[in-house]
C-alpha cells in the first residue's frame, strides 16, 4: 500500500452545472487509486471557489459533508484562474503530490492514473498535453497555434498544447513558493523552476455542463499577461524601433540635403506628413508598450495579496 498523499486542486468559478458529475468522476478516481494502493488514503481532492456567484460553493460544502475526499477553499472574492489555482497550491502543504485540473471536464481525469505513474518513475513534474484540437473551432485552433509559436519567439518556454493540467511534487511546489510575483502565468512559470519534466497524452472533449468563462477578450488578456510577466523581449522591440528609426532619419537627412543641393526642390504634403505619421505612430507604440511595463512594476511593489481565503473546509 502506498503512502503518497495526492491532492487534486480544482479551480471552480459558477461551476454548478458541472459539479455534479465532476464531484462523480472524480471521487470514483480516488476511491479506486486508494483501494488499489497507487496512493495513500489521505489523498483527496480540494475544490477552490473563485468568488462563485452561484450555488458552487453550497455544493462544495455538501460534498465536504458526505466524503472525506472532498474539501473546500472559498476566496473572498473572484480573483482569478490562476490565483485561484495558486491558492489551491499553497493550502494542500500536506500533499505529496499536487495534480491541477479545471472542473469543466474538457481534461480526462483517468490520466491522472499515468501522472501518478511518471511521478513514480522519478518525474517531478507531468504535463497534461492535448494530443489533437480536434474538438475546437478553427479559429482557436489557428490562433492557439500562434499563440504558442509567438512565446517561443518571445523567449518563453513553454509546452505547446499543455494548459494547466499537471503534477508537480512538493519538493516543485517547496521551490515554487519563491516565486512570489503578482502577474501570474502558472504555464511559463513551472518549467522556470527545472527539475525533471514529463509528458502524458489524452484527448480534450467538450465542455460537459455550462459555458466557457474565457471570452475572446480574456484569452487576449490572458495570452499578453503571459508575454509580458516572463518575457522582455518586447522591450527589446523598443530598442530596435528606436534604433530603425534613428538610421532611417539619418539617410533621410542626407537624402533632403543632396536633393536640396544638387536638385531643385519642391516641398510637397507627402514628404511632410508621411514621416509625421511614421514617426508619431512609432512613439506612441513603444510609450504604450513601456507603459504596459510600468504598470505591472505598479502592481508588483504594492505587494498585494493574490488571494484571501474566506472560508476552509479541511
Amino acid at each position: 500500500m502506498s503512502d503518497l498523499c495526492l491532492a487534486i486542486i480544482i479551480p471552480c468559478y459558477n461551476e454548478e452545472a458541472v459539479l455534479p458529475e465532476m464531484s462523480k468522476r472524480i471521487g470514483a478516481l480516488l476511491s479506486r487509486m486508494i483501494g488499489q494502493g497507487l496512493v495513500g488514503s489521505r489523498s483527496y481532492a480540494l475544490l477552490v471557489d473563485d468568488g462563485s456567484r452561484d450555488n458552487t460553493w453550497s455544493q462544495i460544502e455538501a460534498l465536504h459533508t458526505e466524503s472525506p475526499l472532498f474539501r473546500g477553499l472559498k476566496l473572498s472574492r473572484n480573483f482569478g484562474h490562476q490565483n485561484a489555482v495558486l491558492a489551491g497550491l499553497h493550502y494542500a502543504d500536506d500533499a505529496d503530490i499536487l495534480i491541477s485540473i479545471d472542473a469543466d471536464l474538457q481534461d480526462d481525469p483517468n490520466a491522472i492514473l499515468q501522472m501518478v505513474d511518471k511521478f513514480k518513475q522519478g518525474y517531478d513534474v507531468v504535463y497534461g498535453v492535448r494530443d489533437d484540437r480536434s474538438s475546437d473551432t478553427w479559429f482557436k485552433r489557428r490562433t492557439a497555434l500562434g499563440f504558442y509559436r509567438f512565446l517561443s519567439i518571445m523567449g518563453v518556454e513553454s509546452v505547446y498544447n499543455h494548459a494547466d493540467y499537471r503534477l508537480i511534487s512538493r519538493r516543485v511546489m517547496d521551490a515554487f513558493k519563491d516565486f512570489t510575483e503578482t502577474n501570474l502565468y502558472l504555464r511559463g512559470m513551472i518549467p522556470m523552476v527545472g527539475f525533471k519534466p514529463a509528458s502524458v497524452y489524452y484527448k480534450r472533449e467538450e465542455r460537459y455542463a455550462g459555458s466557457s468563462k474565457y471570452n475572446v477578450r480574456k484569452m487576449l488578456s490572458f495570452a499578453w499577461n503571459g508575454i509580458s510577466s516572463l518575457s522582455i523581449r518586447p522591450l527589446h522591440f523598443v530598442t530596435f524601433c528606436g534604433f530603425f528609426v534613428f538610421i532611417l532619419s539619418i539617410l533621410l537627412t542626407i537624402y533632403a540635403l543632396v536633393a536640396y543641393i544638387c536638385f531643385q526642390t519642391t516641398p510637397g504634403w507627402a514628404s511632410t506628413v508621411i514621416p509625421i505619421y511614421f514617426l508619431g505612430g512609432i512613439q506612441l507604440l513603444c510609450i504604450g508598450l513601456i507603459g504596459e511595463y510600468v504598470a505591472k512594476i505598479y502592481k508588483e511593489v504594492k505587494r498585494r495579496p493574490r488571494f484571501i481565503v474566506e472560508s476552509d473546509l479541511r
